[in-house]
């Protein structure tokens, strides 16, 4: 079969044409605005790529057009679409399906689906469970929206009967509005967390609430949702209904509790001390993920003595608190943090690591919930122990000086990434720690700071 998919850069669609690909089918795809690690994934695999989403490209007459979330009928200024190949597709009656529903017809039929959802932890959560299951010696599956590090690649098909998923509760296609994660038909569920995020597509918490809860409808009796007990949101979901096993982690009171410091803790399941982690993964969060990815994998029959071993090797994802190089005794760092409440749990993360060490925080609010300004007012708040910050402003429709001027002198902006290097480069000083967040290519800042360090 040849499958041509529109918007193939993505992480997911990515992580999807690498699973179509060891499955056997010929690949190709097409994109706009194409960056690492991605990019830099469908080059070694092999895969096609075309820029731009041109109609001459129904001259390829794939067997099915795969249709990423990214594809809109939007128009441009001038009244031409935005995406004249989708366009010619509708025109032709080609054949087309959206990322999700192919995925869950070709991949996932049949197979053990673990489903990890949250607004945060999703990425990293997913690859802790799939290389504990790895390191148990059931060789899953699995599609993750980032690059474990353990495994160099963000997805493959595995050879048991489990495959694990990170299940992203935005939108599936433009002619598919339900959640992506409604597809996976999950038998094991990790509820991370459950914030507002994505104003794009949805008005209010309740209605990403619903969605969850549309999740959980799909689960067989025999399954198990695993719920981080400090959620109220995740309580009201679960109160409209729950058919499956209920495991909670996190509160004094649930199933699984860690007991002593992130990087080294005991695990408690009803009340007793049942394995212990230690390991290099930093943050309150992670500990938290460790939890969730223990009381999952106890489901398919992993004790929580063989995940808290394996946990103790996981290495983590590319863009998670990745370490890009050190000079003259400077660090930086990458980080995929975007969402307020991520972006301080990353920095709360670092500042317990490194103690009384400067940390300069320098990102872009780049996803469609932060470019509409939903959570400007949350920003000062999100970047409390930093002792420095600095906005990358360009492409947003509010005043991010405004936004952040109760921070004072410790926050300043530009309007492009030459401006926000030189802003850094002013006030660096040996020692510090700098963390750069953002959710897309960040304009190669990382490369370009370690340069200007060197210079």
């Amino acid at each position: 079969m040849h499958i041509h998919i529109l918007g193939i850069c993505g992480t997911f669609m990515g992580g999807l044409a690498a699973l179509a690909r060891e499955a056997g089918h010929r690949v190709t795809g097409c994109d706009a605005g194409v960056y690492p690690p991605m990019s830099d994934q469908l080059s070694a695999l092999g895969i096609g790529l075309i820029e731009g989403f041109g109609a001459e490209q129904l001259a390829l007459n794939p067997d099915i057009y795969v249709i990423g979330n990214v594809v809109s009928r939007a128009r441009l200024g001038d009244g031409s679409p935005k995406f004249p190949l989708m366009e010619a597709i509708l025109e032709a009656g080609a054949p087309y399906t959206s990322g999700p529903q192919w995925l869950s017809e070709q991949v996932l039929q049949g197979r053990h689906v673990l489903a990890v959802a949250g607004t945060h932890g999703k990425t990293t959560t997913t690859s802790m469970l799939a290389w504990v299951l790895e390191q148990a010696g059931l060789q899953p599956g699995f599609l993750v929206g980032g690059v474990p590090l353990n495994f160099g690649v963000s997805a493959r098909l595995g050879s048991g009967k489990y495959f694990v998923i990170e299940a992203d509760e935005y939108d599936t296609a433009f002619f598919d509005k339900r959640s992506k994660f409604v597809h996976y038909r999950p038998r094991t569920a990790i509820l991370n967390n459950l914030e507002f995020d994505h104003a794009d597509i949805f008005d209010d918490l309740a209605s990403i609430e619903r969605q969850f809860h549309h999740l959980v409808r799909t689960m067989p009796s025999s399954g198990r949702v695993v719920v981080n007990g400090l959620e109220e949101s995740l309580t009201r979901v679960l109160a409209q209904g729950c058919w499956s096993e209920v495991r909670s982690f996190g509160s004094t009171v649930s199933d699984f509790v860690a007991e002593g410091e992130p990087s080294n803790f005991k695990v408690l399941q009803a009340g007793q001390a049942v394995a212990g982690v230690q390991w290099c993964i930093g943050g309150v969060h992670n500990q938290l993920n460790a939890l969730a990815t223990i009381a999952a994998a106890e489901h398919v029959g992993v004790s929580p003595v063989l995940a808290a071993q394996a946990l103790g090797t996981f290495e983590n994802v590319k863009r998670r608190m990745e370490l890009r190089g050190t000079v003259k005794g400077i660090t930086v760092y990458d980080d995929f943090a975007h969402h307020p409440t991520a972006i301080r749990t990353t920095v709360n993360g670092l500042r317990r690591q490194i103690g009384k060490a400067r940390i300069l925080a320098i990102f872009e609010p780049r996803s469609n919930t932060m470019k509409l300004g939903a959570m400007k007012a949350q920003l000062p708040w999100s970047l409390e122990e930093a002792d420095l910050a600095f906005c990358h402003s360009g492409g947003l429709g509010w005043d991010a000086a405004a936004v952040l001027a109760p921070m004072g002198a410790k926050a300043q902006v530009g309007a492009n990434i030459d401006e926000v290097i030189a802003q850094v480069m002013a006030q660096v000083q040996p020692g510090d720690q700098l963390l750069c967040m953002s959710n897309g290519g960040f304009g190669g800042v990382h490369a370009k700071l370690l340069e200007a360090l060197q210079r």
